[in-house]
């Protein structure tokens, strides 16, 4: 009975947020999250120009793997346009499957930054500083920047997550799917702020 109770708040919380609103409200989200990703990055470049002994990126980190990484997550955002098209079709089966599918990338690209971070860590390198005899702020800035990014894909995943689980219990359809078209803008957010992070620090010689 709590556990119905409780659902039936959340349907009519729901019911309540009109897809403009819900849409503005993440708009606005996304706008100061913005913000922090290109504070971030100003204070990266800043570093790095004023730095006399900043390593070459490719000579340090993995960039086939991690070009790996942002193709997997690019084919995420595919599949987010998949699973949203399909529950707008009322098709609940094809939505459930693109977004596990959406899920399994997200989830794939955390798997393999970890490995990456592992890798790095066993050779030395750490936030407060590197075994190559650079800049020491290359190490920080690194893990700062792909740290903070990497906990907004894995908020991404949960928040797939309870959008997925409450597809499963028929919430979304071709009349109701605001919701998954708001968790669809988080989702992109996230690829494109990681296209911009993968240039900076991985790219850019």
């Amino acid at each position: 009975m709590a556990h119905a109770a409780t659902m039936n708040e959340v349907e009519r919380y729901e019911n309540q947020l009109t897809p403009g609103w819900g849409k503005l409200m993440m708009w606005v989200f996304l706008c100061s999250d913005a913000m922090s990703f290109a504070g971030l990055l100003a204070a990266y470049g800043a570093v790095r120009l004023g730095s006399s002994n900043w390593p070459v990126p490719s000579e340090k980190l993995d960039v086939p793997l991690t070009a790996l990484n942002t193709f997997i997550l690019i084919c995420s955002s595919v599949t987010m346009v998949k699973a949203l098209s399909a529950i707008r079709h009322g098709d609940r089966k094809g939505f459930l499957g693109w977004l596990a599918a959406t899920m399994t990338g997200g989830a794939s690209f955390l798997g393999i930054q970890a490995y990456e971070w592992t890798h790095l860590i066993h050779e030395g390198m750490t936030i407060q500083g590197n075994p190559w005899g650079v800049s020491t702020l290359f190490g920080a800035t690194f893990f700062i920047l792909t740290g903070f990014h990497g906990c907004h894909v894995l908020s991404g995943v949960i928040y797939l997550f309870c959008i997925f689980v409450r597809g499963a219990q028929g919430a979304y359809g071709a009349e109701n799917y605001s919701p998954v078209e708001i968790a669809g803008l988080y989702w992109h957010f996230v690829d494109l702020i990681w296209i911009l992070v993968f240039t900076f620090v991985y790219l850019i010689s």
